[in-house]
């Protein structure tokens, strides 16, 4: 990784790297993350509240993709500064309806902040090329990931770009041992490593697929064998978890490729938008 050059992306971007980084490294990390401070921080305070060492946490550093621990502090500081860091807040027990209401929408509203900010623009306009012109198109998600493969798969219909999505991991790993060169794979995993997920997208590279990676995280068993990764985050709550608010980030991702895909075929993409519309206008009441 290289530290990133948007402000807004570096807390996002550590956040992703956390589940590939040793206890140590996660635990400085973490320290530097949640803890309040300016550009005086020493290195040996930060060694000293972690349980690791001033070389531990330079490496650590360096790791993050950053020059040495200055470079890290100076990065953290500048990005607790964004607006976007205010919005989170935890819920707790004693919280009215309307703190509530107003921490989860501000929640939801920095995943859409800083995803955009880390979102890969080539990555992007790649995943809008393959679906475009895919020959086959299968959506693989579980749990929640499938909720959001079964509205991008609805909002794709109504313009008349037909995906099948798979919701059962032995539905998976047939139609994956049915995919070929030209096919296309859209697998939505929060996590990256779901393990039903990552047995169907093996079988769906063997064939000659290619394949799309909804994720919070660029690193990890599913990017690895992405062709492309559309990257969310989040920051959750011991509630509602990370998943709640990347949910909304990355159905808006995948709204953006929809748009992208009918904009590729924007005539036929209207008429068939007509069509579809019509089609379902008698079931209201």
């Amino acid at each position: 990784m290289t530290a990133p050059a948007d402000p807004r992306a570096v807390g996002p971007r550590l956040r992703m790297m956390l589940p590939d980084l040793s206890p140590s490294e996660a635990r400085i990390t973490g320290f530097l993350m949640n803890r309040a401070f300016d550009d005086s921080l020493p290195l040996k305070l930060v060694a000293e509240e972690t349980g690791t060492s001033e070389a531990m946490v330079v490496k650590t550093a360096k790791k993050l993709g950053f020059e040495g621990f200055r470079d890290l502090r100076a990065a953290i500081v500048e990005y607790k500064r964004q607006p976007t860091v205010n919005l989170h807040h935890e819920l707790e027990p004693d919280d009215t309806a309307e703190t509530i209401v107003k921490k989860v929408f501000h929640t939801a509203i920095q995943a859409l902040q800083e995803t955009l900010a880390i979102l890969d623009m080539d990555a992007f306009q790649r995943a809008a090329d393959l679906i475009h012109g895919a020959n086959q198109r299968d959506f693989y998600g579980l749990g929640g990931s499938a909720q959001i493969a079964r509205d991008v798969a609805h909002k794709f219909l109504r313009i008349g770009i037909r995906a099948s999505v798979f919701d059962d991991t032995h539905m998976m790993a047939m139609s994956a041992s049915l995919l070929g060169p030209g096919d296309v794979v859209v697998a939505y995993s929060h996590s990256g490593r779901t393990a039903g997920i990552l047995e169907a997208v093996q079988l769906a590279k063997a064939g000659g697929a290619t394949v799309i990676a909804v994720s919070n995280y660029d690193t990890g068993p599913l990017a690895d064998l992405a062709d492309v990764v559309l990257c969310s985050t989040a920051q959750g709550s011991p509630l509602t978890g990370e998943n709640a608010a990347a949910r909304i980030a990355q159905l808006n991702i995948m709204d953006a490729v929809f748009v992208a895909v009918a904009q590729k075929g924007y005539p036929e993409a209207e008429r068939n938008l007509a069509r579809t519309m019509n089609a379902v206008k008698t079931k209201r009441k």
